[in-house]
């Protein structure tokens, strides 16, 4: 993703962005009312009923800056439930769900626009054809209010479950995916088996911490211009610790086009949803691994993992392999692998839930079915995994008949 959508995408998602819309159409209101305060006839003006417009202003502050405060600690605790019950990875999400964003900025930005109106309306610096303005302007406000508050009370219903957390992070990582599916090496050509030799000049970057992206464009104008290639074996997800390079160069840059080449690369403390579809992986077998954890017991919420992990891998084993286009053929960016994904979610459910027999029967019909409908790739890991599987169950297990039900259920996968 380019920088600067990256960054905007960013910066649109922080809550007090969309809040601060609302002040903005206060103030323009204010300036719109003065400029139209002698083009609209007072009769009318009356007629309509836009005196009114001061009450109105006092109960939307009053009303909303109660319902902004509640629905706040409602969202407080609903994350700290999910903290708590579900992983901490996954309120990342959470925190930039359109709808809780949506709801606290409109209650939040109504509050700021009454302010607003009502300090206008305290300077009686327009007469009633400027209060039409802003009475028109506050009767849109409450239609945005109510249907707001009525989207808000039916999401309250299902914030901070553990359903519908899984059911978010499914969304994240299968829109994730699918881009990568798209578009697997970012416009740029496969690396494959690349090791550094004495040709390679490696870039560091000092900043530690994840990679969440990866400004590929930018890269690439900087290749073309010093003709050079550049090699970049990670992708967005891996660790950078700042000892290891965290790309090559073909030739020896000087400090300046190195400073432009690190700045395509955005590292943070957090992994990302975004670019980063193992991460999403991860955090679903984590709810998994937390729900088969003795404190909690609660193996149908793992089976219920074990299913979203398949239907959200489905797409990326029974893929066709296309001659994807190559925008940047300077850049060198290595695959997505098959077998990490798998593992990503499977190898944690497979060791917490060896114990519990209808855990380990579902995982055998998801390897079944990732087999039957992935590609040589996928069956072979699936296979892997299968036998993995009933391995460390035959450790945990303790009746004969469970063992050898599982081993039937895994034997499937070798017909």
């Amino acid at each position: 993703m380019i920088k600067w959508q990256w960054i905007l995408k960013q910066f649109s998602s922080k809550l007090w962005v969309r809040a601060s819309l609302f002040c903005v159409l206060a103030i323009l209101t204010a300036f719109v009312g003065l400029l139209a305060k002698d083009s609209i006839p007072d009769a009318f003006s009356r007629k309509v009923g836009a005196q009114s417009v001061d009450g109105i202003l006092q109960i939307i502050a009053n009303s909303m800056l109660v319902v902004a405060t509640f629905s706040l600690s409602i969202m407080v605790s609903a994350y700290s439930a999910v903290t708590n019950n579900v992983t901490p990875r996954s309120t990342q999400l959470l925190l930039k769900d359109t709808t809780s964003q949506n709801a606290l900025s409109v209650f939040i930005g109504a509050f700021i626009f009454s302010l607003v109106g009502i300090i206008a309306l305290s300077q009686r610096a327009y007469g009633d054809g400027g209060r039409l303005i802003l009475f028109v302007v506050t009767l849109i406000v409450i239609i945005i209010i109510i249907t707001t508050l009525l989207q808000w009370i039916n999401y309250l219903s299902k914030l901070g479950r553990v359903g519908h957390t899984i059911s978010t992070i499914e969304i994240a990582t299968t829109k994730a995916i699918n881009e990568r599916i798209k578009n697997p090496f970012f416009g740029g050509q496969e690396l494959t088996n690349f090791t550094p030799n004495k040709k390679h000049f490696g870039i560091a970057c000092n900043k530690v911490g994840y990679i969440r992206n990866i400004d590929i464009s930018a890269l690439s104008e900087l290749a073309e211009e010093k003709d050079i290639e550049l090699y970049i074996p990670h992708l967005p997800g891996d660790f950078n610790d700042s000892a290891q390079p965290l790309l090559y160069s073909t030739k020896k840059i000087d400090d300046e086009v190195i400073k432009e080449v690190v700045k395509a690369f955005d590292i943070g403390k957090q992994r990302s949803f975004e670019q980063d579809p193992r991460f999403g992986l991860i955090v679903m077998s984590e709810i998994a691994s937390r729900a088969l954890s003795p404190a909690v017991n609660d193996p149908g919420t793992a089976i219920d993992i074990i299913c979203t992990g398949v239907r959200t891998l489905i797409p990326w084993v029974s893929k066709k392999q296309e001659n994807c286009e190559v925008k940047y053929p300077k850049i060198f960016i290595p695959a997505l692998q098959t077998k990490n994904m798998l593992e990503d979610i499977f190898t944690g459910v497979i060791r917490d839930g060896a114990g519990t027999i209808e855990v380990g029967i579902r995982l055998q019909k998801a390897f079944s079915s990732i087999a039957l409908l992935g590609d040589e790739v996928a069956k072979k890991e699936a296979k892997t995994l299968a036998k993995y599987a009933v391995s460390y169950a035959k450790e945990k297990l303790t009746l004969k008949q469970e063992i050898e039900k599982l081993e039937q259920q895994a034997a499937i996968i070798d017909n």
